[in-house]
C-alpha cells in the first residue's frame, strides 16, 4: 500500500497546486471584484462564497481532518458573505489554505490512509476525505470557470496544444 498510498498523495498535492489553483488565478485575474461577488440569483454562489467555501473545506477536511489540526469551520458563512472582500484577499487566503493543506499532506504517512477519522460528522478512511476534497475542488473549479468564461468572453488559454501532448501554460519554460 505504500507506493500506491504516496503516489495517491503526491497526485492529490498536485492537482490542488499545480492544476485547480493556476486556472482559478487566471480566473481572477480577468474578473473585477464586482464580478467576483456576482450571483445568478439568491439561490446561487458567486465566485467569492465559492473561494471562502473552498478554503473552508479544505481546512475543515485536509489541514484538520487528515492534518489533526483544531476545526474551527463556519460553514454557514462562506455562502451567506455579501460584502465585497477583494480578489487579492480571497486568493490570499486560499493560496494560505492550501499551503497548510500540502504541509499536512506531505506529512501524512501513506499506510494511514484507512485510518478512519470522523470530519463534518461522516466517518471517513483518510483515503475518502482526501479524494473527496480533490473531488469537491475541481467541481467548484470548473464552476469558476464557467463564470469567468461567461463575464470575460475570452479562451482561458490554458494549454499550449503545439506540440504532441498538452503543456498547461503556466508549467512551460520561458
Amino acid at each position: 500500500m505504500s507506493e500506491i498510498g504516496q503516489v495517491f498523495i503526491t497526485r492529490s498535492r498536485y492537482h490542488f497546486a499545480e492544476d485547480f489553483l493556476p486556472k482559478i488565478e487566471r480566473c481572477l485575474e480577468l474578473l473585477k471584484d464586482e464580478q467576483i461577488w456576482w450571483r445568478a440569483n439568491p439561490q446561487s454562489n458567486s465566485i467569492g462564497n465559492l473561494l471562502l467555501h473552498l478554503s473552508g473545506n479544505v481546512r475543515q477536511w485536509i489541514v484538520s481532518g487528515v492534518g489533526g489540526d483544531s476545526d474551527a469551520r463556519d460553514r454557514d458563512s462562506e455562502f451567506a458573505q455579501r460584502e465585497v472582500i477583494p480578489r487579492d484577499e480571497l486568493l490570499s487566503k486560499l493560496k494560505q489554505t492550501l499551503s497548510e493543506a500540502d504541509t499536512a499532506l506531505a506529512r501524512f504517512d501513506s499506510d494511514r490512509l484507512l485510518d478512519r477519522l470522523e470530519i463534518q460528522g461522516c466517518d471517513v478512511t483518510a483515503l475518502e476525505a482526501i479524494l473527496h476534497v480533490v473531488e469537491h475542488f475541481s467541481m467548484h473549479t470548473g464552476q469558476i470557470i464557467m463564470m469567468a468564461k461567461f463575464f470575460a468572453e475570452v479562451d482561458l488559454d490554458f494549454y499550449d496544444f503545439s506540440g504532441p501532448a498538452p503543456v498547461p501554460k503556466w508549467n512551460r519554460a520561458p
